[in-house]
């Protein structure tokens, strides 16, 4: 898992934060729902809600319908969460919520190949966003939940070297370009998630990204990353699912 980089925010989370149990890498993958109805239920495209940052920052509305989004909640509330370290690693930004990681190079086909981020990605007007040829998806699935009182102070994601499998079981090595994180949910208060552009935390600088049911946020990270966080959640609850681009190394 990458380490996240720390900028110079000292808050710490409460006390009783215990160690995630997320992590175990021997972890038997669950039964994910099917994407129903089929995927896309609409056009893709990608909007960049900062044009001087369209290397960086790229949204896709509509991703997934808003009842796929809530049959997804259903199912990864009964999946085993754990609450994030009260006190990370030296290097490593603070950080409360609750999460579950899994290797699963199954479920990460699926998503590339049925949901239609495959062929956005790949179309011309974008596929030289990515930093290199995509080849699919990181298969390290990770399922955020942020409640009332949680939050991501702010960090730096770093690219990551994987092994996919392409056609005929032929293994291709990657590289992670860019996080992608879909929404599940947008009834919370708070939770944006906020970069600042300058790698400085002035409020006035920040672009704030809200939660959207069915929205991916997609940002470059790596050495290009822009310092970002993810705000308190004030009220209700945030619902991340995430993964990376991989490109060919």
């Amino acid at each position: 898992m990458a380490k996240d980089k720390t900028s110079k925010k000292t808050r710490l989370p409460p006390a009783h934060a215990s160690p995630s149990l997320a992590q175990d890498p021997a972890r038997k993958p669950p039964s994910w729902p099917a994407f129903k109805p089929r995927l896309p239920v609409a056009d893709l495209d990608v909007d960049f809600p900062v044009p001087a940052l369209a290397d960086k920052i790229a949204l896709v509305r509509n991703f997934w319908p808003k009842s796929l989004c809530r049959g997804y909640v259903t199912f990864v509330e009964s999946l085993p969460l754990a609450l994030t370290p009260g006190r990370p690693k030296r290097g490593e930004a603070v950080r409360v919520n609750d999460r579950f990681q899994v290797q699963d190079p199954a479920f990460a086909q699926r998503l590339w190949l049925e949901t239609g981020i495959q062929e956005l990605v790949l179309r011309e007007p974008f596929r030289h966003l990515w930093g290199g040829e995509v080849i699919g998806l990181n298969p390290n699935i990770r399922v955020y939940r942020y409640c009332k009182g949680h939050f991501f102070d702010s960090h730096y994601d770093d690219a990551n070297v994987v092994t996919l499998k392409q056609e005929a079981g032929v293994e291709t090595t990657g590289k992670t370009t860019w996080t992608m994180l879909l929404y599940l949910t947008d009834d919370c208060v708070g939770g944006e998630t906020v970069f600042f552009p300058h790698d400085r935390e002035v409020e006035k600088e920040a672009i704030a990204i809200s939660p959207e049911a069915g929205m991916l946020l997609l940002h470059k990270h790596g050495d290009d990353c822009l310092l970002h966080a993810g705000r308190e959640v004030q009220q209700g609850v945030k619902w991340i699912l995430r993964t990376d681009l991989v490109v060919r190394r």
